[in-house]
């Protein structure tokens, strides 16, 4: 296994922990977690944490990519392992953080939904010798979906305190996006299967 390949193995068990932390029944142990008061609101210590080992998690995902193209060690299994890791990430804290109330369940559904599709996409241009690569549409849901999930995580602090909902709405930028890009891929994948239908009859 290969330093890149570690570092998205480690943002795998970060993701683990986080999920232990959201969803671990405190009260049913005896454990007592503490909450802060902070502008009207409580907020719990294990969002806050879990906050910042999604941070770190996901600047791990950001070195792992750069190490592996600049020390030539892309690998199958390292691509493989980079997107299981980045689906069980995020999917798994936004399913969550629906079902505590933090966001509409909508954002979850159209998130998982847009990634089984394109998905699936990839997997019908790849059987066919083709590769469809990443697109802009996709990077701005991406970034949307990341600051979206840190704000909810820490309660849309600070911009709660001003009744501004920064966090639903870098959220529901991502959700259109995430759309955006699907019919993206869906177009792009269209196209390349064509292509290769023309050169298999002209061959």
């Amino acid at each position: 296994m290969n330093l890149p390949t570690k570092f998205t193995v480690s943002r795998i068990v970060l993701t683990g922990i986080i999920i232990l932390l959201l969803l671990f029944p405190y009260h049913t142990v005896g454990i007592d977690m503490p909450r802060y008061f902070v502008g009207g609101i409580y907020v719990k210590l294990e969002y806050l944490i879990a906050c910042f080992l999604f941070i770190l998690a996901s600047i791990s995902d950001a070195i792992d990519g750069h190490l592996a193209r600049k020390l030539n060690l892309v690998s199958d299994l390292g691509k493989m392992l980079d997107a299981i890791a980045d689906k069980i990430l995020v999917n798994s804290i936004l399913i969550i953080l629906a079902c505590h109330g933090f966001i509409s369940v909508w954002i979850p559904v159209i998130v998982v939904l847009r990634d089984i599709v394109v998905d699936a996409l990839k997997m019908e241009v790849a059987a066919h010798g083709k590769v469809v690569g990443a697109i802009y549409a996709g990077k701005v849901k991406t970034t949307f979906l990341m600051i979206g999930i840190v704000l909810s995580l820490v309660y849309n602090l600070p911009f709660e305190l001003w009744g501004i909902d920064v966090a639903n709405f870098c959220l529901y930028i991502a959700c259109v996006m995430a759309i955006v890009s699907a019919v993206e891929y869906a177009s792009m994948t269209k196209k390349a299967l064509k292509e290769k239908t023309k050169i298999e009859v002209l061959s």
